[in-house]
């Protein structure tokens, strides 16, 4: 039997047994691999590491999607900078938004997810307000002159083809895209593991927004503990929207979740001691 072992870091590994090799390839861009896990479902990994499994992805896209839309409460323009696979596409066509445009530099991984992780997209390929752009994410945000209410970066972690969706030139760009009120939002790692990709995160893009922080989930499938995901915006009440209003929506909208609620968008902004601790200026 077959195992993958996932190299992200090089003290600790996770492994994987694969039931089932649907997919193997190295595309213009990175290694891709699809298979089987019994516990998990199918499992998509990008250059030897695990970027989303069908069991828990829901956690992921819910939390890094309806977070910043419940905020904003108005979004009618969204940009996604990566999410090939398309759970975070499918999350965000349940808002009454009017035009969707996703970025994402390899063709291949949206083929392959459109075939092999049906149950990402949903069908959420077929909408008609998205405009899909096979495009490096930073090469977009430089040259167009669209601006957006919301926008979301589903990166891979800051090697290889996503690692300039890390840096200050990215924050900027993305900033200059953004409508007045407008917010950016980004998976940011697991903080026990990459505490010196949080605090870069938080130097970088915090000297963009009058409103940047982080908030939190859970997500089993991403090795230890919390993931956070980074939030700027110069709307200083975007983050602390009434629970009452956010409800309010959240029901009007009739959203179909399964772990996304008011109650956890509200909590979700508080963050660990050890977290707060490595955001601490250094003497």
């Amino acid at each position: 039997m077959k195992h993958f072992k996932e190299t992200l870091y090089d003290s600790v590994c996770q492994e994987y047994r694969i039931d089932k090799l649907y997919f193997e390839s190295k595309t213009e861009h990175q290694h891709l691999m699809i298979f089987h896990n019994a516990q998990l479902g199918r499992v998509m990994t990008l250059d030897g590491i695990v970027q989303t499994t069908e069991a828990d992805e829901f956690i992921y896209h819910e939390m890094l999607t309806h977070v910043p839309m419940l905020a904003h409460g108005a979004a009618k323009r969204v940009l996604i900078i990566g999410g090939g696979d398309g759970g975070m596409l499918r999350e965000a066509i349940k808002h009454p938004i009017e035009h969707i445009t996703q970025v994402e530099i390899d063709e291949a991984v949206v083929e392959m997810a459109i075939k092999y992780l049906p149950n990402h997209s949903a069908g959420a390929y077929n909408d008609k307000r998205l405009n899909l752009v096979i495009d490096d994410g930073i090469e977009f945000v430089k040259n167009t002159d669209e601006k957006f209410d919301v926008i979301i970066s589903d990166s891979t972690d800051p090697i290889g083809p996503g690692e300039v969706l890390f840096t200050d030139n990215f924050y900027a760009q993305a900033k200059r895209c953004l409508n007045p009120g407008g917010i950016l939002v980004t998976q940011n790692g697991v903080p026990f593991f990459q505490k010196d990709e949080v605090k870069t995160t938080f130097q970088r893009m915090g000297q963009q927004f009058a409103d940047m922080g982080f908030y939190c989930a859970p997500i089993p499938t991403y090795y230890g503990g919390f993931m956070t995901f980074a939030w700027g915006t110069d709307n200083n009440d975007a983050r602390d929207k009434p629970l009452a209003e956010i409800s309010q929506q959240f029901e009007q909208l009739n959203i179909k979740t399964r772990y996304y609620n008011p109650a956890i968008h509200q909590a979700s902004f508080a963050l660990p001691q050890y977290i707060l601790d490595a955001l601490k200026p250094t003497s």
